[in-house]
Order: structure tokens, then sequence, then C-alpha cells
């Protein structure tokens, strides 16, 4: 778990300010009114709607206050067993549970009453059973009054604790009260540590970070141990050991020889001994503060031997310093960072070995990427210095004989700006005249401009001609060229067969789809008299009368339209295409009809016409109007605006 995410936590509300913002939550977000008038379905959905959104708005509220909390799981464990000390984990685990549990009761009661509300027969009956479904969800969510209130104090509480790392570089700072612990702390950061001259000042973890070799450190100061059981330790205790026990850190014991804690040295040495087995895999350091008072030459022989017994495994080093004085203060803190980069660099490169040694992982892709390159032959090669380099003088601007450097040339060649530096100069060719050449590809030494051929173009010339002649002559050509050749032929009269299928497929689609299909002529086209009586003829009809009706009807029309235009008979055959154009407008214009009369035989069947007509529109004019949904104010007057007496004047209002 990151440092940082402690303070992350949602906060979690109280039971009522729970229910306050679910509540307001689902008034302001849903419709708000419903008619006895309306459909039983409509009703239905309005109800349902609202209390399943009550219940979605609980079961989001309660999941983001879960998943806000760290699970015990995940987060490192001196974290998990600072929270096991500071809060007792079993409590946390059943609050966060009692939240999850309440979270499945609001579903089931969701569900259980949308079931009810979908058979609801009334209004009031839908509403009835709305209010007693948030009536229950209302009351689970008031008995989780106590494990809220919990959750609230465990969020406040490690919001305050201290930025903890536990995967960075680490000093972590122990010993018995009042040695010294906190005093070294402020000395080497700058962490605002409270120092007073009595027992058990520090109560909590404090942290303070300090720079070396430009890295970062944390430096722990952890409250004071005493000596006896585990079981006997109270929380503050509890801590101390939590951060010991787990940070991969250099753990500094502090001491104090001059017995001004109020404790002895061999009790200070009997707790070291006792505490020891959670020093396992650290770098350990014992720290002798207030050198300034007394130091372990002063000592008796006794506690002199007391403390060489605390060293002669040789994976403990002895330090000294005084936090008064700060005599030493900076060597020791140097010192054991020094031996923590070391073996965290260690750390790593072993993390790079397998079981036998040979590097894998991170050490073992570095190393396949070096290659060390070695003489032929077995050549054994000696290292040696060159001349040159052992004779080179050091520059001095003031010596005569100095070598010349380009910046002495640019200062004597008009200084920057106005000096060009050569970068040809100090080409190494056969010829030096060469350096200066237009296009100095260089080979081997060699300019590649002076062995081009002159004749190079005759050649070319000459070889295109060959190849040329040698192509004309079927040189090249090979059985798979004439197979390609062949092939190709194929496939060309093929596309030409798809192609000319194609077309047929679509010409007979074409008649197809117009066979049972009436084709509208384009132009009205004129049919001979002939023609229509030998058609009628062979069905079996007596033309006769047909033929007689049809050209006293013609005989009669054109002579009427003659007289009208002034044209008598001989002319009345003559007909021009304006005039037929203007014939044919004219009809058009006298076949208008009205459209609410037409088709309909009497009064009463276009009113019931009408009617019908209204009928159906009703429906569609109600969809495009405002539902529950829109806060629009209905067609019922306000009372005390309408109702009453009123005086003169204005009646507008505001």
């Amino acid at each position: 778990m990151s440092k940082t995410q402690w303070k992350d936590i949602p906060v979690v509300p109280t039971s009522q300010e729970f229910l306050d913002i679910v509540l307001s939550r689902t008034q302001r977000r849903l419709p708000t009114q419903i008619r006895a008038g309306f459909k039983i379905s409509r009703i239905r959905a309005f109800y349902t709607r609202k209390v399943k959104y009550t219940s979605e708005t609980f079961t989001e509220r309660l999941s983001a206050t879960i998943n806000g909390f760290p699970r015990l799981a995940d987060i490192h464990p001196f974290h998990r067993d600072l929270l096991n000390t500071l809060y007792d984990a079993d409590h946390f685990r059943i609050a966060l549970g009692q939240l999850n549990t309440a979270k499945s009761l609001i579903e089931a009661v969701a569900r259980d009453y949308v079931r009810l509300i979908k058979y609801g027969q009334s209004l009031f009956q839908c509403k009835n059973l709305k209010r007693a479904a948030l009536g229950r969800m209302a009351t689970i969510c008031k008995r989780l009054k106590d494990p809220l209130v919990y959750l609230e104090q465990v969020r406040q509480h490690l919001g305050r604790l201290p930025a903890i790392d536990p995967n960075t570089r680490t000093l972590v700072i122990c010993g018995y009260p009042n040695v010294g612990k906190s005093s070294f702390l402020k000395g080497i950061s700058r962490a605002d540590v409270d120092v007073q001259p009595y027992a058990f000042t520090t109560k909590s973890l404090f942290v303070g970070h300090f720079d070396y070799k430009m890295l970062r450190f944390q430096a722990i100061d952890t409250p004071g141990i005493l000596d006896h059981p585990l079981e006997e330790m109270n929380t503050i205790e509890h801590q101390s050991i939590c951060a010991i026990a787990h940070l991969r850190a250099a753990v500094l014991y502090f001491m104090d020889l001059s017995e001004q804690c109020g404790y002895s040295v061999s009790a200070q040495v009997s707790l070291f001994n006792s505490i020891r087995p959670l020093f396992a895999n650290k770098l350990v350091f014992v720290v002798i503060n207030k050198i300034d008072v007394t130091r372990p030459e002063d000592l008796d022989p006794e506690s002199q031997a007391l403390i060489q017994g605390m060293l002669k495994s040789g994976e403990v080093e002895l330090l000294q310093l005084s936090c008064t004085t700060t005599e030493g203060l900076m060597e020791v803190r140097n010192q054991a960072c020094d031996r923590l980069l070391a073996a965290r660099n260690a750390e790593k490169l072993k993390a790079g070995t397998n079981s036998s040694g040979e590097p894998t992982g991170r050490l073992g892709d570095l190393l396949r990427r070096i290659h060390v390159a070695q003489p032929m032959g077995g050549v054994t090669r000696e290292t040696t210095i060159p001349d040159a380099v052992k004779n080179r003088k050091k520059y001095d601007p003031a010596d005569p004989d100095r070598i010349t450097l380009e910046r002495d040339l640019e200062e004597a060649d008009g200084g920057a700006g106005v000096y060009n530096f050569n970068m040809r100069k100090n080409y190494i060719l056969e010829n030096p005249e060469w350096k200066e050449d237009r296009i100095p590809e260089v080979y081997d030494g060699k300019n590649v401009y002076d062995f081009i051929d002159p004749d190079i173009e005759a050649k070319l010339a000459a070889l295109e001609e060959e190849e040329e002649k040698l192509e004309a002559e079927g040189f090249y050509e090979s059985d798979d060229d004439v197979e390609d050749a062949d092939e190709a032929d194929i496939r060309y009269k093929a596309e030409l067969i798809r192609e000319k299928r194609q077309l047929i497929r679509n010409e007979a689609k074409m008649r197809k789809s117009l066979k049972n299909r009436a084709v509208i002529p384009r132009s009205a086209k004129a049919v001979k008299m002939s023609k229509m009586e030998s058609h009628l003829e062979s069905l079996g009809y007596d033309t006769s009368k047909v033929a007689e009706r049809a050209r006293s009807q013609s005989r009669g029309r054109s002579l009427a339209r003659a007289r009208s235009e002034g044209v008598d008979g001989d002319a009345m055959d003559i007909d021009t295409p304006k005039a037929a154009l203007a014939r044919a407008l004219s009809r058009g214009r006298s076949q208008s009809t009205n459209r609410r009369t037409d088709g309909v035989t009497n009064e009463e069947s276009r009113s019931n016409a009408e009617r019908l007509a209204k009928l159906s529109q009703k429906k569609m004019n109600r969809m495009a109007r405002q539902g529950e949904a829109d806060r629009h104010q209905t067609g019922s007057l306000i009372k005390h605006l309408v109702a009453g007496k009123r005086g003169n004047g204005k009646t507008n209002r505001r």
C-alpha cells in the first residue's frame, strides 16, 4: 500500500446523514407528480422506479465506503500490524462486514417490494408499498449507527498517522525510553519531534526525512520499549515492535551508559537480547549516546564484557555520539546510510542469481549485454601506458611551449562568430592534399573519388546494348516464362467470359422483374381503329356499333372545336402541337375537386369521417405533451391567487 493512501479514504457519514443523502437524492433525481387518473401501469412504473433508485443509491454509497478502506490482505505487513495494534483488525473486519450485510439486505428488500408493486391495484396501494420499502431500508441503515461511527474514527486516526513508505531507505531508532532517540532524529532531519527530559515523551511513531548522497532517506523514531514479555506490552510499545519487525531497514539501538535514563546498562543489554530475533536479516548498530558524560572505556569490566557480548557475532557495529554536543552525530548517520546502501545493492544483485549461483533476472540481462573481447590465439597482452601519456605535462596558460588549443586559434583569428573550425584538418590520409577534396568519401585511408574509372559511361552503354541483344534473342526466356504467358492469356479470356455471363444474368433479372408488372407507356400512342376492331372480333364481339359510335363522337368533338375556334370543316384535321398542349392543360384545370367532399356520399358520412380522424390523432397528441417527469404547472387554479375578495389595484403577481 502506498504511503499516501491513508489520507485518500473518503469521509464516512453517520447513519442519519446517510439517510438524508440517499432520500434527498431520490427526491431530486426522480419525478414527483403522479395522479390517480393515470393508467395503473404508469403508476406501478412510477413507484417501482422510486424503490429501485433508492436501493441502488444505498448500495452505491455503501460500496464506496467499503472500497474506500484498505483490504488487509492487500497492504504491507507493517501497515496491517499497525492497524491491528491501534484498532484491532477483527473489529475493523466486523464493521466492514456489517456494511456489506446491510447492502445485501437492502437489495433483497428492493426485490421483494418491486415484485409486490408489480401487482398493485391502485395508486394508494402502490404508494403504501413504496413507503414500506423505503421505511425498511431506512431501518436497516439506522442499525449501522455504531459501525459507521467506528469507521469514521478509524479513518480520522489513520489520516493523522505519519506517511511511512515501507520500501524506501529507512533508519529505525529504538531503545529504552529517554535514551536520546528523539534528539538524534531532530538532529539529523527536519522532523518536529517533542524532546523532553522524561520517559515516554514519544507515544507514537515519528518520521523524519533527510538527503544523503542525492538520495532521500526516512528515519523513524519509535516509542520506548521496556523489557517484559510481548503480551504485557501496551499499544505504544507494540508500534515500535511493528516497525522493527516489518520494515527492511537499518536498526539503531540506542544505549545510555550514564544511566541517566533510569535504566542500568545490564537492563539495556537484556532488552537488546530479548528483541534480537526481530533484527533478523537487518543491519544492526548499537549506538552509545551521551558520550560527553560516560564513554564505554569508563565502564567497569563487567559492563564492558556485556557490551562486547552484544558485538561478538560480528554482525553488530558499535557507534558513539553525543546529541547534546553533536559530537559524532553526522558520522553515525553517514556510516549507517553507507552500510544500508551497500546492503540494498547487494540484495538487488543477489536477487539476480539462481540456486547454483548463475545470474538470472536483472543481473543476468545486464551480463548478457556485456561482451568482453579477448585476444585471438590465446595471446596474453601486458597492460602498458603509452609514453605520450606518461610524458604529458599539465596544461598551463602561462607556458610558452604549451599545446596550441582550438580556443587559442579562435582568439587569434577574430574570436567567436568570426573563426570557423576546420573539421577536415585532422583527417588521417595517405596524401595530406586529399583533406580539402570536394567529395571526401574516405575508405581505408584513401579518397574514393580518385579511383573512379573515367571510361565508366562507355562501358555501361556497351553493357546495356549487350543485354538488349541477349533479351531479343530469347536468351533469358525459360519454360516457366512461356507457361506464365499462356496462363495469363487463359486468365484474360476467363475474365471476359465471366463479364459476359454477368451481363446475361442481369438481362434475365430485368425481364423476370417486369414480367408480372404493367409497363406504363411514356407517351400516348395512337392505335388504329381497324386494330381495335380485329382484336374485339377475335374475342367474339360485334364491332359494328362500337365503330359507328366512335366515329360519331370523334366527328362531333371535331366540329364543335372547329366552330369555337372559327375554323371550317376542311381545316379541322390540322392540329398544331401548341394547340394540343393548351387543350391538355385546360382539361387538367377543369378536373380539380374538393378533398373534404370527394368520395363522401352525404353530410353524415363526412362528419363521421372527421370524428374518426380526430379520434385517431388524439393518442399522438397526448404522446407529444408533458409527462410526470416534466416540471409543469397543471391546469388546476391556485387557490390563494383566485379565491376570496380582491381589492382595487393591480391583479398581476410576481
